[in-house]
């Protein structure tokens, strides 16, 4: 429900909750279906959700999941977007994204830290500073998303422009404190970053417009941002990314009155974008594609260079992956944002020597609106996740909270998915498109005794491009809880740092060494009780 709350999902009377055509439910009849289980479900049972319709009940124990959750499943050879959206149109299956067919979205916060961490990274790597403070960058797309993006930058200190075809994208965006302001034109807009860059000022502008046209209008006029990137829905082109001279509603009509011609128009538009950026990428400006198959579709579209513009992935977030460390939230069920204060208070005091964990947790305090459910997410990792865990289930059970957390992760996290265009883009062993991974976590999970687990096909990066699995576990402030966050937060973070020492990571095969689980091969040795 809360993942369909107006506030939380894109177009919840049709049960999209994100990322184009990423639903919670396949069809409200299978909605009240799910939610008629779930009401009546026995602590010794388990629901089955088979692309987001519930097929059965069924007896199990009390530690294992109540709910089992897989999405979008499909054979291989018949994996591409024209059988399975033939197969979804006729009622038989459902593309549930990554965190809206498990459950666990929790609004645009739920990416905008993993924007940030990708920006920080970024401003290290690339400039050789801490922050964004004096650069500009320029994106597209302000859907669920992309509507990080600008905040993203402002918290750390930069500029953003922002380009949207959608004027109500913009301004759901500025009703929700993601965006700072709204340009009535690319002159304006321009100005405005580039007179706060160089006053090292933060500041977020929205444009109305089309990637396709400002891009090329930007290059053309030798104006050079500091950092470009797309956020549009670009993994789903039929509904994702809107050509040239298409107003949203013209879009709408022109998908279904003229398909083909509507497409070839989206990839030409796709296409002169994808060359724009590969234009200021020439002339020094930091360019990188941030997941969402945009390279991809762009080579497809006839831009035979478009993968010289580097993954996000490989070049910033791996090495947090390697060591365990990924999106981790959590959602206070209990609806009181003061009970995710209470956790935040909690965090700054029990984890004060992560530094960058505290700046974000007071920088999410301050900046960021609640969509929904109160929740908050940020980067934790091997064994932080597990003792965090068992903090928040002590401030259940003596009350300081006011009801229990359901805690999860974003499936796009360290050893849950293979996603070739994306998570694991680039591997050291050329493992790239290995799907055993993310299968044996979601396994490890069930194990373990996660409170409902899901497994997806095609989150993030489309149809045929990604498997990933996703996980959630409630402290109720029982000692059953205690037992099974030990296993599940333990073991989840646990498989990325064995996936990333099988795939030869040096700093996973250190931490493996000294981790509380075993690697045949490289940490052989029985741990004892207290490792």
């Amino acid at each position: 429900m809360n993942n369909l709350d107006p506030e939380v999902a894109r177009d919840p009377d049709h049960l999209v909750v994100y990322g184009g055509r990423g639903k919670a439910a396949r069809d409200w009849n299978s909605f009240d279906r799910i939610v008629g289980a779930l009401r009546t479900l026995g602590n010794e049972e388990t629901l089955l959700v088979q692309s987001g319709k519930p097929v059965g009940v069924f007896p199990t124990h009390r530690e294992a999941p109540r709910v089992l959750i897989v999405n979008a499943m499909i054979v291989p050879r018949w994996a591409t977007d024209e059988v399975f959206w033939d197969l979804e149109a006729r009622g038989l299956t459902m593309y549930g994204q990554m965190t809206a067919g498990s459950w666990i979205y929790i609004g645009t916060q739920g990416i905008l830290q993993g924007t940030y961490e990708t920006l920080s990274a970024l401003a290290r790597a690339e400039f050789q500073q801490p922050d964004l403070r004096g650069r500009w960058m320029l994106s597209s797309g302000l859907g669920e998303m992309g509507g990080a993006q600008p905040l993203a930058v402002t918290m750390l200190g930069g500029a953003a422009l922002i380009v949207d075809v959608d004027p109500r994208a913009i301004e759901r965006r500025l009703s929700k404190r993601y965006l700072d302001r709204r340009a009535p034109d690319l002159d304006e807009a321009l100005s405005l970053v580039r007179q706060a860059a160089s006053e090292r000022r933060p500041l977020s502008v929205g444009l109305e417009g089309n990637a396709a046209d400002v891009y090329p209008e930007i290059e053309r006029r030798g104006i050079l941002p500091d950092i470009v990137s797309d956020q549009t829905a670009a993994h789903d082109l039929r509904v994702g990314y809107i050509p040239v001279g298409y107003s949203v509603e013209r879009a709408a009509t022109a998908r279904t009155s003229d398909p083909d011609g509507y497409m070839k128009q989206v990839r030409a538009s796709l296409a002169t974008e994808a060359r724009a950026i590969l234009a200021l990428q020439r002339r020094g400006v930091r360019a990188f594609d941030y997941g969402n198959n945009f390279r991809a579709q762009a080579r497809d579209s006839g831009v035979s260079d478009a993968f010289d513009i580097p993954g996000y992935v490989p070049r910033y977030i791996r090495p947090l992956f390697a060591v365990g460390s990924g999106p981790f939230r959590w959602v206070a069920l209990s609806g009181e944002a003061e009970d995710i204060a209470r956790i935040d208070r909690m965090i700054l005091e029990e984890f004060s020597s992560d530094l960058p964990l505290c700046r974000w947790i007071r920088l999410a305090a301050e900046k960021v609106a609640f969509q929904g459910l109160p929740a908050r997410i940020c980067y934790m990792g091997y064994g932080d996740r597990e003792r965090f865990g068992h903090l928040v289930n002590r401030m259940v059970r003596d009350g300081e909270l006011s009801a229990p957390i359901a805690i999860g992760r974003d499936h796009h996290d360290t050893g849950s998915v293979a996603s070739p265009f994306r998570e694991t883009e680039a591997m050291k062993d050329g493992s790239d498109a290995i799907a055993d991974w993310p299968i044996l976590n979601a396994l490890l999970s069930v194990a373990g005794g996660a409170s409902w687990v899901s497994v997806h096909h095609g989150g993030g990066t489309g149809i045929g491009n990604s498997i990933h699995a996703g996980l959630v576990i409630v402290a109720d402030g029982s000692d059953e809880a205690d037992r099974r966050m030990a296993r599940v937060l333990h073991n989840d973070p646990g498989i990325g740092v064995a996936r990333h020492a099988d795939a030869g990571y040096p700093e996973s095969i250190e931490l493996a060494r000294r981790a509380a689980f075993r690697i045949p091969g490289i940490s052989d040795e029985p741990k004892s009780d207290s490792a």
